[in-house]
């Protein structure tokens, strides 16, 4: 017999991110915080509850671009080594202790330039505060492991150069590159030259495509460039035709990503926050999901989206029935999508993701158990 997860079990359930931005997942105290150590002026408010507000409002957007104003607050503040450990070291403190067990968190080093740091700089300052994160996550008995997603920004033309940034990293941490920015007027081939280069370096990536513009986003990131993994993707759905009876029929783009086991990203909230979809009943994840798309469940922003794992996953219980089982089927499908080597993805998937949803199940038949995990596998690189 299914049963609908509580909000506590779905806590404690193990729980696998794959697109998650730093800057778009600061603590609002944060913000205000780093505004004043590092002398940024342009915050709307220094109260802590008052930013929090003003970001919360980002809900209403209903429009990536508008959406995306918000970041200029959370990058003008992480303009310092320090403020970028302490960020990557409240992130991995605050996925932990929303049940997160591996998470890929994404950052564009760019964006933190423009009071001098070098690229590299940067980098190692977000490893230095994911490490940091990790280790005070383990003392309070939370284990969680996080590798870096390098991203470069689609409407400037650095992909290239953080391409090469990403794969000097690789053997300290960063375990993938992206590109992010609006996709409307840049599209995925403008950066071919980066995917060249990171296929012949063996190096992982994904591509955000299909958020903000339509199929030909998702058909260049994938033939023309390679992608292993799509940023969103929602609208494959436009490829997909539902009868009056509910049979689903796939147009041959839709078809090929869900033979190929391409990754969905997919991020409900937000995409209900920047006009992807009109809302969280009517998003397609349900449909992706009855059709066996590899589909993932991710939060985006944090703090703009005023979200998290455990928020997320409350939602589709809600909207769309969704048991522990279905959870692990969604958690699962992230496991397998990691950027981490093979072994490493089985290893947590059978010795942490399966055993922590047995033993919420047998919590929910048989009453508390020992809801613990266990430390996080030792596994051979």
């Amino acid at each position: 017999m299914m049963t609908t997860p509580t909000i506590e079990q779905i806590r404690q359930a193990p729980k696998v991110l794959l697109h998650d931005h730093l800057d778009g997942g600061l603590r609002p105290r944060t913000v205000v915080e780093l505004a004043e150590r590092t002398g940024y002026r342009h915050l709307p408010t220094k109260d802590v509850d008052g930013i929090e507000q003003w970001f919360a409002a980002a809900t209403n957007a209903g429009s990536l671009e508008e959406y995306l104003e918000r970041f200029a607050h959370t990058v003008g503040v992480l303009q310092t080594p320090e403020a970028l450990i302490r960020a990557a070291s409240e992130c991995a403190e605050d996925l932990a202790a929303d049940g997160v067990v591996y998470a890929e968190v994404r950052y564009a080093p760019e964006l933190s330039t423009q009071a001098g740091m070098e690229l590299d700089e940067v980098v190692e300052a977000l490893l230095e505060g994911f490490k940091q994160g990790t280790a005070r996550a383990a003392e309070a008995g939370r284990r969680i492991r996080i590798g870096l997603l390098l991203c470069a920004m689609r409407q400037e033309s650095r992909s290239s150069e953080i391409a090469r940034l990403a794969v000097r990293h690789r053997d300290s941490g960063v375990v993938g590159f992206d590109i992010a920015g609006p996709e409307a007027g840049h599209p995925p081939t403008q950066s071919l030259e980066a995917f060249e280069y990171l296929r012949r370096e063996n190096f992982h990536f994904t591509i955000h495509a299909g958020e903000g513009f339509g199929l030909p986003s998702i058909w260049e990131a994938i033939q023309y460039c390679g992608a292993a993994r799509l940023g969103h993707g929602v609208r494959i759905l436009d490829d997909i035709t539902v009868d009056e009876h509910g049979r689903a029929s796939l147009g041959r783009l839709a078809s090929f990503v869900r033979d190929r086991r391409i990754p969905l990203e997919m991020c409900p909230r937000s995409n209900v926050h920047t006009g992807t979809v009109d809302s969280l009943a009517e998003h397609p994840i349900a449909l992706l999901r009855k059709l066996h798309f590899r589909v993932t469940v991710n939060t985006d922003n944090r703090l703009i989206s005023q979200t998290s794992m455990t928020r997320e996953f409350s939602e589709l219980v809600e909207h769309f029935g969704y048991s522990l089982d279905d959870m692990q089927w969604f958690t699962v499908n992230a496991m397998k999508s990691a950027f981490l080597p093979f072994n490493q993805r089985l290893a947590l998937i059978n010795e942490v993701i399966k055993p922590g949803y047995a033993a919420l199940r047998s919590e929910s038949l048989f009453g508390k158990v020992d809801d613990s995990v266990g430390p996080l596998p030792v596994v051979e690189h």
